[in-house]
């Protein structure tokens, strides 16, 4: 068992009200379900190999217990969960097994795409004492640090009590997705919050516009008072009052 002070352990569980008895409204909001590439779920050491995706349910289905994933050989047992796009895992969720069926360990590897064996020697993202005797859901929360831009997480279960069987119905995960909403190929409609931060296309708008503007003006003093050249040799001819009479003349 790690000795890390950064796991979580059964005592911080037991001691956060927050963690236990999450109803549907909460967990809704940051469910992760729908963006698990569920049918790319699979195990190691499990009675049946497609039972690995059996655990992965919807929320309104997580205190089920018709189906569920069981170990094979011994109390280990490994779950790969990919991901459909990048997500960022604040919590991860189970209901396990009773009694001698409960594993009272999780390790959580982020980020291997093709999942761990049982002979890996790798330091794991987090590692979790889970709650013995908990009858439904329960919730962990995990280091966000870790688990900020994520695509796969490996769980691997063990240290049940007699050390022969491990069962989990439910695996379920809280956080948020990271993609942006856009449509496909799409362009991406972000409103300006200044003229530097303006697109091309809008800024070269507003210039001709600024521009026509300046000509009329122009044109019209010329058309008052004669040719602009017809006073350029008179020195005495304050050209930075041009632009205010004629917009005087035109009753601006």
């Amino acid at each position: 068992m790690s000795n890390c002070q950064d796991d979580i352990t059964a005592l911080d569980v037991e001691l956060s009200s927050t963690l236990q008895g999450r109803v549907g409204g909460s967990a809704e909001t940051t469910n992760l379900f729908n963006v698990i590439d569920r049918e790319n779920v699979f195990g190691v050491n499990l009675t049946q190999l497609e039972d690995a995706k059996e655990m992965i349910k919807p929320w309104e289905s997580r205190e089920s217990m018709v189906r569920w994933g069981e170990s094979s050989e011994d109390d280990e047992m490994i779950v790969h969960v990919p991901f459909t796009q990048n997500i960022r895992i604040r919590s991860v969720m189970v209901k396990l097994g009773r009694g001698e069926l409960c594993p009272r360990r999780l390790r959580l590897y982020a980020n291997s795409p093709n999942g761990i064996s049982f002979s890996d020697d790798i330091e794991p993202t987090q590692d979790i004492a889970l709650l013995e005797g908990a009858e439904g859901v329960t919730e962990y929360p995990v280091r966000v640090s870790a688990f900020a831009s994520v695509m796969s997480v490996t769980l691997f279960f063990s240290d049940s009590p007699m050390s022969e069987r491990s069962r989990v119905y439910y695996i379920g995960f809280k956080g948020d997705s990271k993609k942006l909403a856009k449509e496909p190929g799409g362009k991406l409609d972000i409103p300006a919050a200044n003229a530097a931060d303006a697109p091309v296309d809008q800024l070269a708008e507003r210039a001709a516009g600024a521009q026509t503007a300046a000509r009329e003006a122009l044109s019209s003093f010329c058309r008052l008072c004669g040719s602009v050249d017809d006073f350029a040799p008179r020195k005495e001819f304050d050209y930075g009052n041009m632009l205010k009479y004629t917009l005087q003349a035109l009753g601006a």
